[in-house]
């Protein structure tokens, strides 16, 4: 049981060390659940907005029997949003669907083939600065996965445990002079990773792990994200 502070306030920090997340079948289904229980937002007509995807990878973490989600170092080489941190994922080419999308840059940034059966959900679109409509996949991998990140995308891909999300200093909400919107971050042991990555993993934690209808469109990006 989590001890409590001076005052009888609850240790936050206690409870987050507490916190763990087995990579086994029953978050799978809880997470299914949660899911299918969720009213996706989705945009028919995205306007000047091109339509992109995103895979957010449930897998075993490097500490075995917990649950990773899988993170990218994009390349500081690449024209558009160089070095920045990242799911993977891409622009959605003619007649493929959203979760075609996200596999097939999953395999093409880090050479992990999934199938249609390993996704389990979608969440909402998220808009970015940059001119796209962001439409997050969740996939889950079982087994062994051997990632090999693409030198000409990717500068380093990381298990990050799902249990980072549920930091007592997670998110931070700042406001920007250039927005009327507040910018969101998350502080993960790699980085502080911004919006749009940050939106995205926030609305994961919120609806697919914790099973709240948390919506993350209002959050802006940082500046340096914008082109």
């Amino acid at each position: 049981m989590a001890q409590r502070a001076a005052g009888g306030r609850l240790d936050l920090s206690k409870v987050w060390r507490l916190t763990e997340f087995r990579f086994e079948e029953s978050l799978r289904s809880r997470i299914t659940r949660h899911l299918d229980g969720f009213e996706v937002r989705r945009r028919s007509d995205p306007g000047s907005l091109r339509h992109a995807a995103v895979a957010i990878v449930v897998i075993e973490a490097d500490v075995p029997g917990e649950a990773a989600f899988l993170l990218t170092k994009r390349t500081p080489r690449l024209r558009a949003h160089g070095g920045q941190w990242a799911l993977p994922g891409g622009r959605v080419d003619p007649g493929e669907t959203i979760r075609h999308t996200a596999l097939r840059e999953l395999h093409e940034e880090l050479g992990v083939l999934a199938s249609i059966d390993d996704v389990l959900g979608t969440l909402d679109d998220y808009p970015t600065r940059s001119g796209y409509l962001i439409a997050p996949v969740v996939v889950w991998l079982g087994g062994a996965i051997e990632i090999k990140p693409n030198p000409g995308e990717v500068a380093a891909a990381y298990r990050i445990r799902c249990a980072e999300l549920f930091r007592p200093d997670s998110p931070e909400i700042v406001a920007i002079p250039e927005s009327d919107r507040p910018i969101i971050r998350l502080p993960l042991p790699v980085a502080t990773v911004n919006a749009p990555t940050a939106a995205v993993l926030y609305q994961f934690k919120e609806v697919a792990l914790a099973g709240r209808d948390t919506r993350v469109d209002h959050f802006e990006q940082p500046v340096f994200a914008w082109r």
